[in-house]
């Protein structure tokens, strides 16, 4: 079972761990610990490299972490030391916090809820329950979400027994509940004032870390369905 250092420091760049399986077939090994982000809730896996060589994926099975490598495999038991990427990273963490000001800000103003979202570094798009959606309410959002991000607004990560959890309002944000029954320990992602959500992913530590977020496009992807494409700039 891999430790996942992500989920309480974001900001871990270098880590050392233990070898603790080997998948040849795969070109992958198992850690007992971990900083590399596996992919999921729409935000890619991190890259970097792991004893020295490339890791050109990450990925989640069971309960571990599996690095996909580009050369030979280090030994079962022994000890490596990671090193994520970080620029990609971090703009991915300023991408993924940005949708969550975005998803807190329009379902504070117009509780739609999320149908979907994926994201890159510095760009995203996030569908919501909207029956309408037209130029000007776009740039009213725009504007909205961008007083977030000058608020300065703490980013508080806690991880809560399901039962818990799942006590606190408006906890799930997508239109189904995708937390598996068998997960018992529940991570939160609060923006504080304005966002609380169930969420696995990477975030920075403060709104004011994130940048500018302008609203490029957006969608009707169908009668109650409506795509809102996003890009992060410095400012």
């Amino acid at each position: 079972m891999t430790e996942l250092l992500y989920q309480t420091d974001s900001y871990l760049k270098e880590f050392d761990a233990i070898v603790s399986a080997a998948f040849p077939d795969e070109k992958a090994v198992a850690l007992d610990r971990s900083a590399f982000y596996p992919g999921g809730g729409g935000q890619p896996n991190d890259v970097g490299k792991l004893a020295g060589l490339n890791v050109v994926k990450a990925k989640k099975v069971g309960n571990d972490v599996l690095h996909i490598l580009d050369g030979d495999l280090p030994a079962v038991g022994t000890t490596v030391r990671g090193m994520i990427d970080w620029d990609r990273r971090y703009k991915l963490m300023r991408t993924h916090t940005a949708m969550h000001i975005l998803c807190g800000t329009v379902f504070r103003d117009y509780g739609a809820l999320v149908t979907g979202g994926d994201m890159e570094p510095l760009k995203g798009r996030m569908d919501f329950e909207f029956e309408r959606l037209q130029k000007e309410l776009v740039s009213v959002i725009e504007a909205a979400v961008n007083v977030e991000v000058q608020a300065r607004r703490d980013v508080r990560v806690q991880i809560l027994p399901r039962e818990e959890a799942f006590q606190i309002p408006d906890l799930i944000r997508t239109k189904i509940n995708l937390l598996p029954e068998e997960i018992q320990q529940v991570r939160t992602v609060e923006l504080i004032g304005l966002d609380l959500q169930a969420d696995g992913g990477t975030h920075v530590k403060n709104t004011s870390e994130v940048g500018f977020i302008r609203v490029v496009d957006y969608k009707s992807k169908g009668a109650a369905n409506k795509r809102i494409y996003v890009e992060v700039q410095d400012s």
